[in-house]
Parts: C-alpha cells; structure tokens; sequence
C-alpha cells in the first residue's frame, strides 16, 4: 500500500515540476463583435445562392503566368436592412476554403478541367479581393446601407498562373455579408 501511495506521490510531484517548467511570453488578446443587423441577401436575381457564368475564352488569351481575361460583373442586391444608422456599410466576405489559395487568395478550379488557371475576385473598379483574407486584408469594397437597401458590385476573371490548358475552369466559394 505504501509503495502505492509514494508512487502516486512521485507522479504527482513530477507533474507539478514539468508544469513549472514552462515559463509565459505573453497575452493574446481577441477582440470581436456581433451584431443585430441584417439584410435580405439576392445574388443575381437568384437567391442568396447563385451562379456567374463566365465566357469561353481562348487559352491563347492567358498564355502566361499573371494574363487576365473573361471579367465578368456580377452584383450582390442587399435590402430590408435593418436597423441601419447612417454610417450603416456592408461588403461581401469571401471566406477561406477548399477552393480558395491561400497564398494569392484566388480560386482554384476544380480538378479535371482547364490546367494553370485560377479564377481572381475584383471589386467593380479591377481591384483583386483576396479570397480567405481577413476582412481588412480581404480589400473587398463596403457599400453604403444607411437607406436600407445597397447593391455590392464585383467581378470575377480568370487568371494565368502559366501556360493554359482547355478545358473547364469550374470553382466555388462560401460568403458571408460583413456589416460595418
């Protein structure tokens, strides 16, 4: 029984050692938010999930790594927002995934298809949205909501990462509304 008890006694003592052993280096601190606000969210006209349909373009278009090519806009319908201040804004949050590369935060399509391509977001005026970013990082353009209602415009294209291959050029992603 002794021997029991010292054993527990070591196992215990060794414990409490290696625990000491650790030393801290600092605090993470995580700030967050939630919100009441809410909008009706239409995509295309067709819900909240939708398809762009992106035109066919020669790979001779996107021959080498960084050439763009097929652009096409695409729009995000937000209403009955509520309750909205008058500094309400809203953009779209393309989270990470499967799909998306996290080093470049372009689409990757899906497997079978076109080789050497990626699909890349923009804002309406070409600038690249990184896909999977954070929201600051994301670059993804808010729209003013404070009446209630805001269309979010974007486009999306393909892009080269070398010399293209046909074939199809397939990709999705999961987003989520961020209110400002």
């Amino acid at each position: 029984m002794n021997k029991l008890v010292y054993a527990a006694l070591a196992s215990g003592a060794m414990i409490l050692a290696s625990g000491s052993a650790f030393a801290s280096d600092g605090t993470i601190t995580f700030n967050g938010a939630l919100t009441a606000q809410t909008c009706t969210v239409n995509g295309e006209g067709q819900g909240k999930d939708f398809t762009v349909t992106l035109p066919t373009v020669s790979t001779a278009k996107l021959a080498a790594l960084g050439q763009t090519a097929g652009a096409t806009k695409y729009s995000v319908v937000l209403s009955a927002c509520s309750p909205v201040t008058s500094s309400s804004k809203a953009s779209v949050f393309y989270e990470a995934g499967a799909t998306v590369d996290p080093s470049d935060g372009r689409l990757i399509v899906a497997s079978g298809g076109a080789a050497n391509v990626k699909l890349q977001l923009n804002n309406w005026d070409g600038s690249q949205i990184k896909a999977g970013y954070s929201a600051t990082m994301q670059n993804s353009q808010p729209a003013d909501i404070s009446t209630g209602t805001a269309t979010l415009n974007y486009q999306v294209q393909y892009y080269a990462t070398g010399a293209t291959t046909a074939g199809a050029a397939n990709s999705s992603i999961v987003y989520s509304i961020n209110y400002q």
